[in-house]
């Protein structure tokens, strides 16, 4: 699986993560399009927070994390916010649809 951006095709795992991180934003367009997730402000702010949490970790947090580090930035996103935003779990497909790889599962760090 992958996914083509400019005419260049992108290796994707089996779920659908990037291989190689690329976070240019035709890329998060054509993974959220692949998805059916129409892209508002409150998507690219969690994105940014994701590729962000990204370049300063190596990795991209768990849910659990994401949403304590998240709520310092918006106080009132809660698990609901989230989840409106990214219906198939927030720090799973908010990390794919950034152009991030797979995140770290429970206890990965």
């Amino acid at each position: 699986m992958g996914y083509v951006v400019q005419g260049v095709e992108l290796a994707a795992d089996a779920d659908g993560y990037l291989i190689e991180a690329d976070t240019r934003d035709e890329v998060t367009q054509a993974i959220a399009a692949a998805e059916g997730v129409e892209l508002t402000d409150a998507h690219w702010e969690v994105i940014r927070f994701l590729r962000e949490a990204y370049q300063a970790d190596g990795h991209t947090p768990n849910f659990r994390a994401m949403l304590k580090s998240f709520q310092a930035i918006r106080p009132e996103a809660d698990s609901k916010y989230l989840y409106d935003l990214f219906p198939s779990g927030p720090a799973k497909q908010g990390a794919r649809i950034a152009g991030l790889p797979q995140p770290y599962g429970k206890g990965g760090y």
